[in-house]
């Protein structure tokens, strides 16, 4: 069945596997993409997966999620962007795009400033974002934010997309407002499950009207927040205490996938935990040194930011893997299950996401309709070549992908690509290959 073609909104995708949402320093400091993008891009489309989810693209001028990470809040960068999206289409391969906001879980820029703190309510979390503490939005912010993403829209159309997919999940600007821990406004963006999903209901319709009513238009949603995971200090304590520890639950979000099939978008995008990276979006190990560098690299931006570097940097290292580590561990199609509610209860396609490599179990989650495609990052970073081998009859790669979430972090301040060294010989054969992935010249650049 991986093999087996699937339509969505008059999209053919020739299998069933998608390369999900996943990218690095591959932009100029303007957030204008370069060659590298457009070569990262590229050998993803090669590898015979059927699609492309691009990493977050900011709609927002103002926060950068991280340096030299893409932005899409300009004209002027569509023409690159539909260079490299050219070139994926060359290799049959159909490119989504996903756009979204960081808000107040920004967690780099150049010098400190306040858009970086915006977010549904006023809020202090040790882990996600610089800023000491989150800025409500105002209603004109709001009202801002739908039309930066409406804008956004109607660009990814124009570069000659197959689809778009915005993030209501990662923690993100539109999690923010959904996660009742992080919105406690009592105006009509906030309280009730239908007034925290108001901004997203703005954000949906003024997203379909830009690109038109016979584009695909997917949103990615996390089935649970899991607050509790990984451990943090999240202040204030909310009530129901439910709301503090665990955010949004499976009754909530599945209201808000029906309410987006009643809006209109095509597919649904499902993960779950709130904040990138987390345990559940991002199963496997704790990555204490990756943390420890992207901590001590960005420890200048607030008072926050140093306390919590040396926080880890002062914790010995068999300490800090156990008590950060808490929840931290590998589960094969984590959010497998999760789809499969929502297939339950919408009737458009689900795409599950978090934990897969190995054919057999990609194969009876698809047979067993627990889903209609598969996303994955880590294990085609890893195994570019993985669903050749799937093809030659193998059920999993013969050097796989040891889900250490060492690239998940180390992409904010180093080039994407593998850092687990246990799967090279040497050094420097780790290295060919993470500067192989975005090193190689794009044809006609």
């Amino acid at each position: 069945m991986i093999f087996e073609p699937f339509t969505m909104k008059g999209v053919t995708f020739k299998n069933r596997i998608l390369r999900s949402s996943m990218g690095g320093r591959t932009s100029y400091y303007d957030g204008t993409v370069n060659s590298a993008w457009k070569q990262f891009e590229k050998k993803f489309s090669e590898t015979g997966v059927a699609g492309i989810i691009s990493a977050t693209i900011d709609v927002c001028d103002d926060r950068l999620s991280p340096l030299e990470y893409p932005k899409l809040t300009h004209d002027r960068y569509i023409k690159p962007m539909r260079e490299g999206v050219d070139q994926v289409h060359k290799q049959d391969c159909k490119y989504i795009m996903q756009i979204g906001d960081a808000g107040g879980q920004t967690q780099m820029s150049l010098f400190p400033q306040e858009a970086d703190s915006k977010s549904a309510s006023k809020n202090f979390d040790l882990l996600y974002g610089y800023r000491n503490h989150t800025v409500a939005m105002t209603q004109e912010e709001i009202a801002e934010e739908v039309r930066l993403f409406a804008d956004s829209a109607r660009r990814v159309r124009e570069i000659g997309c197959d689809g778009i997919e915005v993030t209501i999940s990662k923690g993100y600007i539109l999690h923010q407002f959904l996660n009742p821990l992080t919105n406690r406004r009592t105006d009509e963006y906030g309280g009730s499950v239908e007034k925290r999903f108001r901004i997203v209901r703005e954000v949906v319709a003024a997203v379909r009207k830009q690109v038109g009513d016979d584009f695909l238009f997917g949103v990615r949603i996390a089935a649970v927040d899991f607050n509790y995971l990984p451990v943090n200090i999240r202040l204030p304590v909310v009530f129901p205490l439910r709301h503090w520890y665990m955010g949004n639950d499976l009754r909530e979000t599945l209201y808000y996938g029906r309410e987006l099939e009643k809006m209109g978008v095509d597919y649904l995008h499902v993960d779950s935990g709130f904040g990138f990276i987390n345990p559940k979006g991002n199963p496997g190990t704790f990555p204490l040194d990756s943390i420890e560098l992207f901590l001590n690299y960005t420890r200048h931006l607030s008072g926050k930011a140093r306390f919590r570097a040396a926080l880890v940097n002062l914790t010995p290292s068999f300490l800090a893997k156990l008590i950060f580590g808490i929840g931290w561990k590998y589960v094969p199609g984590v959010n497998a299950g999760f789809a499969h509610e929502f297939k339950k209860a919408v009737k458009i396609p689900v795409i599950a996401n978090g934990g897969f490599q190995k054919r057999d179990h990609i194969e009876s989650t698809l047979q067993s309709g627990q889903c209609d495609l598969i996303a994955m990052a880590r294990p085609l970073l890893a195994n570019p070549d993985l669903l050749k081998q799937f093809a030659d009859g193998k059920n999993e790669p013969d050097n796989p992908c040891t889900f250490c979430n060492q690239c998940c972090t180390k992409t904010a301040v180093l080039p994407m690509g593998c850092y687990d060294q246990t799967r090279f010989k040497t050094q420097q054969e780790m290295e060919d290959q993470i500067i192989g992935w975005s090193g190689t010249p794009l044809e006609g650049a």
